[in-house]
């Protein structure tokens, strides 16, 4: 059976492929369209239909429209009221509900030989919960949703028995804590629906003295649900303007705000794992991409295992959209990995380098070559097989530095073009995570955050943010060799097991994706190599 699944319409436009219960393909719209997030999260802006990405995944398994069996959309517009009717102040939202009664025929258009009555509408928080709990790796676990909203709420809890899926109880809009630290996020001059991970990087820089007062506006009612109700925020703390410098009040009032986040999870966890028994918690939803929250579940929650989806915000709801339809009818496998997206042969990867006429090596052991020009404190651009479905970069399109360098921050968010406080993270190997870092181990989607080990601090000062923290990717050397080789490279020429993992992109574009991009980011930036598969050009070469 052929499920393709579908994101089209608050934001993250992607498309995912299960066949017969495997996951084939998955990627967001934006590595093709070269726009952040695929389009703006506005109803006036749906319809944006995820079409590059969607024919790629078929063209990945050697599909036409015709083949499929079932196309799955991660909306419900049946289940859905009008704004008014859900206390939601949107103009415009008829506008989406009406994109989305007319998704088959967009569809049938976009993906010609489709037939439009293939097209299936799963409602989005069981899109949510199935890219979660089936496709984790535990067949018995409990789910926990959370996110802006969905047609008419925020939130699902739910338990998998053998990878099927129950829902236990939900909270209607308008409450909603997506929507709470999304107005935040715009009340702080960032971008809603996009920067809320700004938000959690800002909290570290202040202290909650605002929580009291948040809480008569953001707590869990005891039942398995919560209140979420919109806050003044101009009372407490005046805006920031989008280019102005943020103040002591603004990262007091993040501060607070992701207290209050975290508490009210926190709550929803506990019910759920005195209502469940498992041992396992699954997680999906925007909200499931805050892993301070993250990580105070697993240590406070009860659960022995959590498991976050990697591409746990709306990109991730085609995934589970296919899942649930595919579940069906067949045995769902968990999910392999996150590099579910596209990939060249080193051939292909010649090819680009030739047209492109610049300069290119092809060294012995390209992972010894970037161990060398990391140890030497240069910046390395990371391109290698498939790319990575949802926001972090794992391995697979990633800016490398030095660890031991604090001031390798201030210079990569400078070639980034990012904020100041954003922290970078830290990629080792799983075998020794556990004598610098505590926390939930292995971590290999980099969504927990990890205490740093006191003698580990000074010695690795790039990846230790305000609080002591860090957020860890662990690298399996059996799934990631040639990853695994880079970091042992490196550890023999400087005693350090560890490398700066960042996303190879600069601010306000997406993860780079393609040959083209990657040699367009190193073209820009200041990165001292690229690495492009067994390939490396240098930029003392390249720009000489």
């Amino acid at each position: 059976m052929h499920v393709l699944g579908i994101n089209a319409l608050f934001h993250d436009p992607a498309a995912a492929l299960i066949t017969d219960g495997e996951v084939v393909a998955a990627a967001e719209e934006e590595r093709f369209s070269r726009r952040k997030h695929g389009k703006r999260p506005v109803p006036f802006s749906a319809w944006e239909l995820p079409e590059q990405s969607a024919r790629w995944c078929l063209r990945q398994a050697g599909l036409t429209p015709s083949d499929l069996d079932a196309v799955a959309y991660s909306y419900d517009p049946a289940l859905a009221r009008p704004a008014e009717r859900m206390g939601l102040d949107d103009p415009w939202d008829h506008l989406r509900q009406e994109y989305a009664r007319r998704a088959p025929a967009f569809l049938a258009e976009a993906l010609p030989g489709l037939d439009p009555a293939k097209v299936r509408f799963v409602p989005h928080h069981v899109a949510h919960a199935a890219s979660a709990g089936p496709l984790s790796p535990y067949p018995d676990c409990a789910v926990l949703v959370l996110d802006g909203r969905g047609e008419c709420g925020s939130h699902l809890a739910g338990r998998c028995t053998n990878r099927e899926l129950t829902v236990l109880g939900t909270q209607e809009l308008p409450d909603s804590l997506g929507l709470f630290y999304e107005d935040l996020t715009q009340h702080l001059g960032f971008l809603r629906s996009s920067d809320e991970f700004k938000v959690m990087a800002l909290a570290s820089y202040g202290t909650p003295r605002f929580a009291d007062r948040l809480r008569t506006h953001v707590l869990a009612d005891n039942r398995g649900g919560f209140r979420a109700r919109p806050v003044p925020w101009a009372d407490l703390v005046p805006p920031r303007p989008p280019d102005g410098a943020w103040s002591q009040n603004h990262a007091d009032l993040a501060a607070s705000a992701q207290l209050c986040l975290e508490e009210t999870v926190l709550a929803l966890a506990r019910w759920l794992r005195e209502r469940t028994g498992e041992d396992a918690l699954a997680m999906a939803g925007g909200v499931a991409l805050n892993c301070v929250a993250n990580t105070r579940l697993w240590r406070e929650s009860g659960f022995r295992h959590v498991w976050v989806q990697p591409a746990a915000g709306d990109a991730g709801t085609a995934l589970g959209a296919a899942a649930h339809v595919a579940g069906q009818k067949d045995t769902l496998e968990p999910m392999p990995t996150a590099a579910l997206g596209r990939g060249w042969s080193d051939a292909e990867l010649r090819e680009w380098l030739e047209r492109a006429a610049v300069p290119y090596e092809e060294p012995a052991d390209i992972a010894e070559t970037a161990a060398e020009a990391l140890a030497a404190d240069g910046i390395v651009a990371w391109f290698q097989g498939r790319s990575e479905y949802g926001p972090r970069a794992l391995g697979h399109r990633s800016l490398l530095a030095h660890p031991g360098r604090a001031a390798n921050v201030e210079r990569l968010n400078a070639v980034k073009g990012r904020e100041e406080f954003r922290p970078v993270a830290p990629m080792v190997l799983a075998e020794r995570a556990a004598e610098i870092f505590d926390g939930p181990l292995p971590s290999p989607h980099m969504l927990f955050v990890h205490d740093v080990a006191d003698a580990w601090k000074d010695r690795i000062p790039a990846v230790v943010h305000v609080d002591g923290t860090a957020r860890v990717q662990t690298v399996d050397r059996v799934q990631e060799p040639l990853v695994a080789r880079m970091i042992d490279g490196f550890e023999r020429r400087t005693g350090l097991p560890v490398v700066v993992n960042t996303s190879l992109n600069t601010a306000g574009r997406p993860m780079v994706d393609d040959p083209r991009d990657a040699l367009e980011c190193f073209g820009s930036a200041p990165v001292d190599l690229l690495v492009l598969g067994p390939f490396a050009v240098r930029r003392g070469k390249a720009f000489a």
